[in-house]
């Protein structure tokens, strides 16, 4: 019986050593793996990669498929260059093209108005020299919006004063609102984020430029500065027409038109662009308005990068 007994605590002592061994050996197979994995990916990240091993190991399929993968980023990686290179090529073509017309039309038009024409010739001066204008200012944006989207222009945010943009959206927009009897009050905070000054003024000016636009005159419109912990708040309130919480959504599609406002000059390119502009580098836009009762479009810039 005793013997038995021992016989058995053998038998027992002998599988329990046998599955920790074999766990031993699983996990010091599996950390090897792990590691050459690590290794691999190590030398993926630094442009190191190369196969080591030639056999028929899974982590010899895995050696031979991750560098055809990268084989293939390379090539894929290559052909985007090359296509970006060609839209930029195609874009200043587009832009060089379509530049020098517009700009004899507008000459022209010029011209035509200091001659003595009747009225009903002067109204179709007008006419002409308005809608090129208009082209002019659409073919400007389109440039701009397909620049941006392809990455042929790049943002590139650094830490910059607000109050330097702000003076420069002044003077833009101050006797452009005085014109249209529109008092402008601009809040001259001493405030710092992380923007591209190039863009972000761009995207700024699109705000102030539509605030004009939709109010009329005997209005106002406030451009104020409030900072947070992460963000630098710029506001650009108005007492306008406002925009109905339907539409509020989709006021930064591209290309999107209310109809309410069918009657005015624009293209549905501005608000998109502001927006791409902003998510850009980090930041974001919110818009709070409605009916007859104004708007206020808030740009939100990182403090920090």
């Amino acid at each position: 019986m005793i013997e038995w007994n021992f016989t058995l605590f053998s038998v027992v002592f002998a599988v329990i050593s046998l599955c920790c061994i074999m766990v031993f050996f699983q996990h010091y197979k599996m950390k090897k793996i792990m590691r050459t994995l690590n290794q691999m990916l190590d030398r993926t990240l630094n442009g190191s990669f190369t196969e080591n091993t030639f056999d028929e190991s899974l982590l010899s399929a895995v050696e031979s498929r991750l560098n055809r993968y990268l084989s293939l980023s390379v090539i894929s990686a290559r052909n985007l260059t090359a296509e970006k290179e060609k839209i930029k090529e195609l874009l200043a073509d587009i832009s060089h093209q379509t530049k020098t017309p517009i700009s004899n039309i507008l000459l022209y038009a010029q011209l035509l108005e200091e001659q003595e024409l009747p009225e009903e010739s002067r109204d179709c001066v007008a006419a002409l020299r308005g809608q090129a204008e208009k082209m002019s200012f659409l073919v400007s944006s389109l440039v701009k919006l397909s620049r941006l989207e392809t990455g042929v222009f790049t943002l590139h945010p650094v830490l910059n004063g607000v109050t330097s943009m702000l003076e420069e959206v002044s003077e833009q927009f101050m006797q452009r609102a005085i014109e249209k009897e529109i008092r402008l009050s601009v809040d001259f905070a001493d405030a710092c984020a992380v923007f591209d000054f190039k863009w972000t003024t761009e995207a700024l000016c699109n705000l102030v430029d539509n605030a004009i636009k939709y109010t009329p005159a005997g209005g106002q419109i406030v451009i104020s500065v409030k900072e947070y912990d992460l963000f630098c708040r710029i506001d650009v309130a108005d007492n306008g027409i406002g925009i109905s919480e339907e539409e509020q959504a989709r006021i930064f599609l591209r290309f999107y038109r209310s109809q309410s406002v069918s009657e005015q000059e624009g293209v549905g390119i501005g608000l998109y662009l502001t927006r791409q502009i902003l998510m850009g580098q980090g930041g974001y836009i919110k818009v709070a308005s409605s009916l007859e009762n104004g708007s206020v479009f808030s740009m939100f810039l990182p403090r920090e990068s």
